[in-house]
């Protein structure tokens, strides 16, 4: 669907974006039925390259490397395509097969989000559509469909016509495809789904435009694919929150991934922080493979900005202590509570990057765009939230974008992460103490510190005392003794 170039540079240890060109090419909707790719098709693809061709001029041989998927492996005629490339970018280009490229993106999605437990791997190309499951850094089962967001549109929805009838076509066509792969994946029961694909990220935007900030859930797919009838035809479509240059293949990309839903039954799906292009990026760096993501992001972003490392960490231990006493009950299935109140205190002080008064509102929009490897784009989202209240009064409107079950749990990081950072205020470790904690009715907090604590420490003491009626403006109780 798309020709990408990737530029990358290393710094502190963390992999860094320095530019990125992407051009919609739509190679696959050049393949008529014997596979034979048309020259108008190829041309656009070569144009595209003699651009990306100038760039190349100015890194060494050794650091780059193109590679080609589905439409290529398809194609009858591509060595006419590939030959002319090649010329034309003065490197070799590998044709890569389905389940190189479905490992790939295993491997980008792994280096970039972290996995728990076995991990299910989805990315909707413009001719392929990859599955894969595995776990850590390993894929354990992997395939190549040759199901893809632009070969589908040509098919069944050429006719520019957005109905029940060619949905109903394009996702029967599509489970068809998958039910081969059904046993082969279903006994790894898997603990999350990525989505590491323009479909997947186009849905999410969608979603999040529209004031739903969650998963993407069958239940939200079928009422996208009713807002696709509901434009009536391609070029009238017009859903909330899509880009104009997502337009043209999403109702097909929706549709594969409906069967997908349908067939795996998928309850949820996150979206990965990397698939193709990171997995390859990754794989030139091998050495600097770091198995633990989450702390080789959380180390870039605190040498970055310069923070107070000693600190931080400080914040961080609190932060653990309090929420290791609080049951499981406490938290949804799946929410990573540990996780995102960790990376939330080790990133709360980022906003004195720039000063000190709005320091907390200056922190959310730097993690707004920041690019964290080993977080989900709803992570992220939460992780920003928690942060932008750490501290001053609370917004609680941070916490109602969220689906009602899930406001609850992000509510009590907030007040935990708050109190983290008070108990720390003198940013010493002689003078901190984890207080014991319970939750009451109503989500009541009461902490209960060692005997003559708060006597000995009486900033904090009144900072509790203020802290109890900023929690009380926004509708929580909490008590200290």
């Amino acid at each position: 669907n798309s020709f990408h170039m990737v530029v990358i540079k290393v710094v502190a240890g963390s992999v860094q974006v320095v530019g990125k060109v992407k051009q919609k090419i739509r190679l696959a909707a050049g393949l008529d039925q014997d596979m034979q790719l048309s020259l108008e098709a190829m041309q656009r693809g070569w144009e595209c390259l003699e651009a990306f061709a100038e760039w190349l001029q100015d890194i060494p041989r050794d650091n780059i490397r193109v590679v080609a998927t589905a439409t290529l492996r398809l194609a009858v005629n591509a060595d006419q395509f590939v030959k002319r490339a090649e010329r034309i970018l003065n490197h070799p280009i590998a044709v890569i097969s389905g389940e190189e490229e479905a490992r790939q993106i295993y491997l980008g999605v792994a280096y970039t989000s972290q996995n728990v437990g076995h991990t299910l791997v989805i990315d909707i190309g413009g001719a392929s559509t990859e599955v894969i499951v595995g776990e850590g850094f390993t894929p354990k089962q992997l395939t190549s469909l040759n199901v893809g967001c632009v070969t589908y549109l040509e098919r069944y929805f050429g006719d520019g016509q957005l109905n029940e009838s060619n949905f109903g076509e394009a996702i029967a066509a599509a489970r068809n495809e998958i039910a081969p792969i059904i046993e082969m994946f279903m006994p790894y029961h898997w603990q999350q789904c990525m989505g590491a694909s323009g479909t997947p990220q186009a849905i999410v935007e969608i979603l999040v435009n529209q004031g739903i900030n969650d998963s993407i859930r069958l239940s939200y797919l079928y009422d996208l694919k009713q807002q696709c009838i509901a434009c009536g035809q391609t070029d009238k479509l017009d859903i909330q929150g899509l880009e104009e240059s997502r337009k043209q293949p999403f109702p097909s990309g929706l549709a594969i991934l409906i069967a997908l839903f349908e067939s795996l039954q998928i309850k949820e799906m996150q979206i990965s922080g990397g698939a193709l292009r990171e997995g390859l990026i990754y794989g030139m760096l091998e050495s600097r493979r770091q198995d633990n993501v989450r702390e080789q992001t959380l180390l870039s972003v605190w040498q970055r900005f310069n923070l107070d490392i000693a600190h931080a960490q400080r914040v961080m231990k609190i932060a653990q202590g309090l929420l290791a006493q609080l049951p499981d009950s406490q938290w949804p299935s799946g929410f990573d509570a540990e996780g995102l109140l960790n990376a939330a205190a080790a990133l709360h002080e980022i906003g004195i990057h720039i000063e000190f008064k709005q320091s907390h509102q200056h922190a959310a929009y730097l993690l707004n765009y920041l690019d964290l490897p080993g977080y989900t784009q709803f992570q992220r989202d939460v992780i920003r939230d928690l942060v932008s209240n750490y501290r001053q009064n609370i917004d609680v409107s941070t916490i109602a974008r969220y689906q009602p079950a899930l406001q609850p749990a992000i509510a009590l990081l907030s007040r935990l992460l708050r109190l983290s950072v008070l108990i720390c205020l003198r940013r010493s470790d002689q003078h901190i103490s984890v207080p014991a904690i319970t939750v009451g009715k109503d989500q009541e907090l009461n902490l209960t510190f060692g005997e003559g604590w708060l006597t000995a420490h009486p900033l904090v003491r009144i900072e509790l005392i203020n802290e109890s009626w900023l929690q009380h403006k926004a509708g929580w109780s909490l008590t200290s003794q």
